[in-house]
């Protein structure tokens, strides 16, 4: 008591690829079995002729199964060759993925280090620069060394106007004395 799918499955399996296989043999067997049986010559050779028939369908049917399962080996090859290559593309890719993350890296760091020195070269423009520093110090200095100068001449000056007064009032204080006595 085979259920139909059962009976179904069975016949596919025995089938193989569905080209009838099954079929073939069982038409064989019972070709041979005529062919024993056969009472004539003639239906001897025919049925021989039958046989030999479904045989060189059954071995073309052989030949032509075993060449779609080297065509299958072969595409199973590629395939696996395809999958390696995909696999080394993605390894490939994943490595560029990572060098461009360095070189991003490094970008931004260029730009932040470009960045801080505009922003220095800003503070640094608002300044003189060195030689002209240099000219206003030897300038102020030269100024103040004058004024040095001037300031001692005053300070002579003074010192000379200093000694005449006191020499202008001794001899004031001189005259009074002798206009006294």
């Amino acid at each position: 008591s085979f259920s139909s799918d059962e009976v179904i499955r069975k016949r596919l399996l025995i089938d193989g690829d569905g080209a009838g296989d099954d079929r073939r043999i069982n038409l064989l067997v019972k070709s041979f079995i005529k062919w024993c049986n056969s009472g004539s010559q003639e239906e001897g050779y025919l049925q021989y002729q039958r046989m030999l028939s479904t045989l060189s369908q059954c071995e073309f049917s052989m030949g032509k199964t075993l060449l779609v399962y080297d065509m299958n080996l072969r595409e199973m090859e590629n395939y696996e060759k395809i999958y390696k290559d995909i696999e080394n593309s993605i390894a490939a890719a994943h490595e560029k993925i990572s060098e461009c993350k360095k070189q991003i890296l490094q970008a931004k760091r260029i730009r932040k280090n470009r960045q801080e020195y505009d922003a220095l070269a800003k503070v640094i423009q608002q300044h003189p620069d060195r030689h002209e520093t240099l000219k206003q110090l030897e300038a102020l200095g030269k100024e103040l060394q004058h004024l040095s100068h001037i300031k001692e001449n005053v300070e002579d000056k003074l010192e000379l106007r200093r000694k005449q007064f006191h020499v202008l009032l001794s001899t004031i204080h001189e005259l009074q004395q002798t206009l006294e006595s």
